[in-house]
């Protein structure tokens, strides 16, 4: 196909006549004719077959005029002598660049070296002519109301249909006023939100990220909080993550944090706790003060519940690298987040112990610190069942209480620890219960204390209740813990005052269908048990140690130990006929 400048401009002035266009929009015309020809000349650069990297350039900067041209052909100001010279200025540029694309096409230049040159002239006028119409548009020499307004596409749109509404979008952020930009903006957040499709068409047309960054740096508070709005929906893209750290989207990020809005900070900090997911981006948040930044946030009441948990969050993932951690230790972190376990938030509690835990990681004298300022009787005090906490925010403090390492129990006695967990085991909920089961089988394996001062309170009576629980991992955590108590020789006769327990063990081991966990344990339990007189003689008095002989029978190891050391006339009596010694 020829490019023939005169025929395009008479089927432009012959459309013109067409629809009859005021006097006032004859410069309309020649806007159509540089659309119609920058069109063609996109097209024909993709057969260009040699220096295509320079090619490739000026097609970026072509599709950038296009989309601003798109977004000014329907403005009206009446007589518009700039964007007349302007428009006129482009065309004759498109006119040069055409005759050299042909001579790429056809291979009729002189020295690849004089065309890059020439075409190095032509990316240089093309930044220019966009430049100019960015100046003609933010100096208020259109009237914007009349700007054509392209109708976002359906729910059936077709791709194609849906980019070029995301392009035209992107036009107005370029060369728009405030006004334009910011309703720019308002629909482009409105379409990412609505459907995913929109946010990987944006990434990928060309220089959309980089002018969405660049926003993070305007003056303009509304339009700054708009466009950390956009990037922190794409961040939520693991595919489009690259794209923002590679467009310097961390820096301005952070100065957003140090002197943005709330409603900035707010997705600023949104996003940057969806980069730092990645621990490669931790150490560029810290080289550019991100750390203090949020540490800031988090020290401070200026900041709202959400920003501070926010905040918190990404001090989260960035506290396990161990420099980052020092460095936050150095700044104070733990008392400003055992000042947070104060708070009723749940995703600020969370946040707050979950990085406490990590900070205390491999280092006693932290724990202790922990301790010393407050910090361990704030995490049991969310398990008191007089308090509104949720059951997530007491799962939380109760792994904060055991990965901190701490098991002094007569200090978790003096906080109220055992109370706490034995409420729940009686009247919880099933929920409930279960986290108050890890709790008493972490406590009993604390020490020989601790199991001593757990039978005491009455967990004993509590954990028979669990060995017969719906749940299969209730039932082995109650036996489990229930051996380990009853491994202390004063605990055995606690456990026997209750006339009911040996019964209901020898009575749950003759299930055919069983959980087997649990009848392991079991039978250590009656194991350890027979070292009591007092048990061995209940043993041997229940009708249900016909269970025990017949796990004896088949071999089972624990219950021949039991056999053996249950040696009362009576029992052998009842033995015999079927198992013999």
């Amino acid at each position: 196909m020829k490019f023939n400048m005169g025929e395009e401009k008479s089927q432009g002035e012959s459309n013109h006549d067409q629809n009859a266009l005021p006097e006032s929009s004859a410069w309309k015309p020649s806007i159509r004719l540089a659309i119609e020809l920058i069109t063609f000349l996109i097209s024909q650069s993709h057969s260009i077959r040699v220096l295509s990297v320079k090619w490739q350039s000026i097609r970026t900067r072509l599709e950038d005029l296009l989309s601003g041209l798109a977004a000014v052909q329907n403005s009206n100001s009446g007589e518009n002598p700039p964007l007349a010279a302007a428009v006129s200025a482009m065309i004759d540029t498109i006119k040069d660049c055409h005759g050299l694309a042909q001579r790429c096409i056809d291979r009729s230049f002189c020295g690849k070296l004089r065309m890059q040159s020439d075409l190095d002239i032509i990316c240089s006028k093309l930044d220019s002519h966009a430049k100019n119409l960015a100046e003609i548009y933010t100096a208020g020499l259109l009237r914007e109301s009349y700007a054509i307004v392209v109708s976002r596409p359906g729910l059936s749109a077709s791709r194609d249909d849906m980019k070029f509404y995301v392009k035209d979008l992107f036009s107005r952020l370029k060369i728009g006023g405030k006004e334009l930009k910011k309703q720019a903006f308002f629909a482009l957040n409105e379409v990412f939100y609505e459907d995913e499709k929109y946010v990987k068409i944006a990434m990928e047309i060309a220089g959309l990220v980089g002018v969405l960054v660049n926003f993070l740096d305007c003056q303009e508070i509304d339009l700054q909080e708009e466009a950390a709005k956009a990037i922190s929906t794409i961040a939520g893209f693991d595919s489009c993550k690259s794209a923002l750290v590679l467009a310097g989207v961390i820096p301005p990020l952070i100065g957003v944090l140090e002197g943005g809005s709330e409603t900035g900070r707010e997705n600023s900090t949104r996003c940057l706790m969806k980069l730092t997911q990645n621990s490669d981006n931790a150490w560029s948040v810290s080289a550019h003060g991100g750390v203090t930044a949020l540490m800031k946030i988090c020290s401070n009441c200026e900041s709202s519940t959400e920003v501070v948990g926010l905040a918190c969050g990404v001090l989260r993932n960035l506290v396990g690298v161990e420099e980052i951690k020092k460095f936050m230790i150095e700044e104070g972190a733990i008392a400003a987040f055992i000042k947070l376990l104060r708070s009723k938030d749940e995703v600020l509690f969370i946040n707050s112990a979950e990085i406490l835990q990590t900070i205390a990681i491999g280092d006693g004298t932290i724990g202790q610190t922990i301790y010393t300022e407050g910090g361990i009787a704030l995490l049991v005090q969310v398990l008191d069942p007089k308090s509104s906490f949720s059951l997530k925010s007491r799962e939380m403090a109760l792994k904060s209480i055991v990965n901190l390492s701490f098991s002094s129990i007569n200090i978790l006695r003096s906080y109220g620890f055992l109370d706490h967990i034995l409420f729940f085991l009686r009247h919880g909920e099933a929920s409930a219960q279960e986290l108050a089961l890890k709790a008493a089988s972490w406590l009993c394996g604390t020490s020989e204390e601790a199991k001593k001062d757990m039978a005491e309170a009455g967990f004993m009576r509590e954990l028979v209740k669990f060995l017969d629980a719906k749940s299969l991992e209730a039932q082995e955590m109650a036996a489990e813990t229930l051996y380990g108590m009853v491994s202390v020789p004063k605990n055995r006769k606690l456990f026997m005052q209750d006339e009911e327990n040996v019964s209901l063990i020898l009575q749950m081991l003759g299930e055919e269908e069983g959980n087997s966990g649990r009848r392991r344990l079991l039978l250590s339990i009656l194991v350890s048990l027979t070292s009591c007189h007092s048990a061995r003689k209940k043993m041997a008095h229940s009708g249900y140690l016909k269970n025990v002989a017949k796990l004896a029978e088949a071999e089972v190891s624990d219950a021949k130990k039991i056999v053996r050391k249950v040696s009362s006339n009576r029992f052998s009596r009842m033995l015999s006929g079927f198992w013999h010694f």
